[in-house]
């Protein structure tokens, strides 16, 4: 009695190596949002975590829109459009950025203001020495950021940016240049309303002591008002700190809202 021929079903490793590169083209945009993007991109963040999480948020990407395919990416044609999809992606991260950088500024100034610009402190966001002050403002921003779930709403921003910048599509260069350009300029505005309620009291402390130590030359300057400086300047803080919530909390809409308009998803 002859047995039955067995034999194992094909592997269709075109098929494979196609939905390979497409898994891994997809990952290009997403990826660079978040080694540019704050929070993800800090460098206590690491580097298994922000791959991994980029292999998992782009699992979707290549089943919704069409992806090329293994021999297009393979041709120096292909070069391009990698590059359109990192500079998406980086671009958009960066303007978060930028933006999230009045936090930092406003607690520089304020420092700075009070004479607390020595009181300085490793940074791990920042990868330097930074004033403590600046480092609070940020820690709130990256609370308020998460508490709002603002992570969750920068991450479907740059998924359905693939509706409106298809895989492959041709961007402009200069519209990404000039988001940056007017992050920059938006990053500087809103520092000056985090720090303006603290500062204008601390101006208004410090030309008071300037009058008093005008008035009676045996008080020194440095003994009195950088005490009363200090102390003021701690006092600011706690009565302003609801409303440096709800600023943080414009803060993360006018990011989100920035990189919404930057990649056309509303």
């Amino acid at each position: 009695m002859e047995m039955a021929a067995f034999t194992l079903p094909g592997l269709d490793l075109a098929r494979l190596a196609d939905l390979a590169a497409a898994q891994l083209f997809a990952m290009l945009r997403v990826g660079a949002f978040l080694v540019a993007a704050p929070v993800f991109g800090g460098r206590f963040v690491p580097l298994p975590v922000r791959i991994v999480a980029g292999v998992c948020l782009s699992l979707v990407v290549p089943g919704q829109y069409q992806m090329p395919d293994a021999d297009s990416l393979a041709a120096l044609s292909a070069i391009p459009m990698v590059l359109a999809e990192i500079a998406l992606g980086v671009t958009a991260g960066l303007v978060l950025t930028i933006l999230f950088g009045a936090a930092s500024i406003a607690g520089d100034y304020v420092a700075n203001s009070a004479g607390l610009g020595f009181a300085m402190q490793v940074d791990p966001t920042a990868t330097g020495q930074t004033p403590v002050i600046a480092q609070f403002f940020s820690l709130s921003l990256m609370v308020v950021f998460l508490g709002v779930e603002g992570h969750l709403h920068a991450l479907r921003i740059v998924l359905d940016s693939y509706a409106a910048f298809p895989p492959g599509a041709e961007i402009d260069i200069a519209r990404l240049a000039l988001a940056g350009v007017m992050a920059g300029a938006a990053m500087f505005a809103l520092g000056a309303s985090l720090m303006l309620p603290v500062v204008a009291g601390l101006l208004v402390l410090n030309l008071s002591v300037g009058v008093l130590t005008r008035s009676a030359p045996q008080l020194n300057l440095f003994s009195v008002g950088f005490p009363i400086t200090i102390l003021m300047m701690f006092v600011l803080l706690w009565l302003s700190a609801p409303n440096l919530l709800l600023a943080l909390s414009g803060l993360v809409n006018d990011g989100l809202r920035a990189v919404q308009d930057l990649l056309a998803t509303r």
